[in-house]
Formats: C-alpha cells, sequence, structure tokens
C-alpha cells in the first residue's frame, strides 16, 4: 500500500510524538497507521507499508496489544491475524490515560502512601515528609479529577473542557 503525503506525515509525526512520550517510534506509527486506515491489517501489509522488519511489527503489536490500543480480529476467507484499533479517540485516549495511570500514577500512590506509613518516616526532615505528603495530596487530587472526566460522556466532557478554558480565562481577566 502507498500512503498518501497527510497519511506519511501524520503517521511519521506520531511516531514522533510516541518518542517523546517515552513509547517506542515504531508502536506509536503501527498505531497511526492502524488508526488512520480504520480497518483490519494483516502484519504483513504494515510491515510493507511502513518499511519496517516483521519481527518490529510483530512485537510493537504486542506492545499495542499490552495497552489495549490493538486487537487482533480475522477475516473471512484469510487465515492470517489481521489487527485494528478504535477509530474513537475519546476511547484511545481514555485506554492512553487509564494504561499510564497503571503503569505509572498507581505504583507511585502506593510508594507515596507506604512511605508515610513507614516508621523509618520519623528519620526524615520534616521538609522532606512534608513534600512527600503534598506529592501524595497532589497526585490523589489529579488521579481523582481523572477519574471523574473519564467516566463522563464524550460529549459531556467537550462541553465541560470548553466551560473549563472559559472559566480559566475569565480568572485571568479578574487578576490584578
Amino acid at each position: 500500500m502507498t500512503l498518501t503525503p497527510i497519511a506519511e506525515r501524520f503517521i511519521l509525526h506520531w511516531g514522533e510524538m510516541g518518542s517523546r512520550w517515552g513509547v517506542n517510534r515504531t508502536v506509536a506509527q503501527i498505531h497511526a497507521l492502524l488508526y488512520l486506515l480504520g480497518r483490519p491489517v494483516p502484519a504483513e501489509e504494515i510491515a510493507d507499508t511502513l518499511g519496517v522488519a516483521r519481527s518490529n511489527v510483530s512485537n510493537s503489536l504486542k506492545e499495542l496489544q499490552a495497552w489495549r490500543l490493538a486487537r487482533v480480529v480475522h477475516v473471512m476467507e484469510d487465515r492470517r491475524d489481521h489487527f485494528e484499533t478504535s477509530t474513537d479517540i475519546w476511547e484511545l485516549f481514555k485506554l492512553i490515560v487509564e494504561g499510564r495511570r497503571q503503569r505509572e500514577i498507581d505504583p507511585t500512590l502506593t510508594m507515596l502512601r507506604d512511605s508515610l506509613a513507614s516508621p523509618e518516616i520519623e528519620n526524615e526532615s520534616r521538609a522532606t515528609e512534608q513534600r512527600v505528603r503534598e506529592t501524595l495530596e497532589f497526585l490523589e487530587i489529579l488521579t481523582t479529577w481523572s477519574d471523574e472526566m473519564l467516566r463522563m460522556k464524550p460529549e459531556t466532557l467537550m462541553k465541560t473542557l470548553g466551560m473549563g478554558a472559559k472559566l480559566s480565562k475569565t480568572m485571568r481577566r479578574t487578576k490584578p
């Protein structure tokens, strides 16, 4: 398959952004390709289209499946596995936020709680204990807010985000 210039630019940029977010470039490019195509694609076609090794595609698809961002589907009269992703940007956003929370935020919350509950906290300075406590409070508030946002329907969330932006602008204008 030959990519259009816009599709190629999108996929290359998504790969660059992925690497900035700590995701392998090829993983992000494969996800972008699946997203743009919006149809099940066999691994061989992904490898040919992106010009990457079949083994790299296989490993990247496993990573996308671990994030729940790609799934295996079967196509009539084709014995190969095909792969697809959601074309609903809000569903993808939710999956990414939930995945990052499980991998990054939840272990940090556990470490902070354990640190504050540990008898060893008595050996720390008040400043260190306070910073650990403030970090925990911040992350708890952030995750509570995130959970509430992710429970909303996309149209409600868009309205909420729009109202939040207007409120923020108003607050900035009224500050002395």
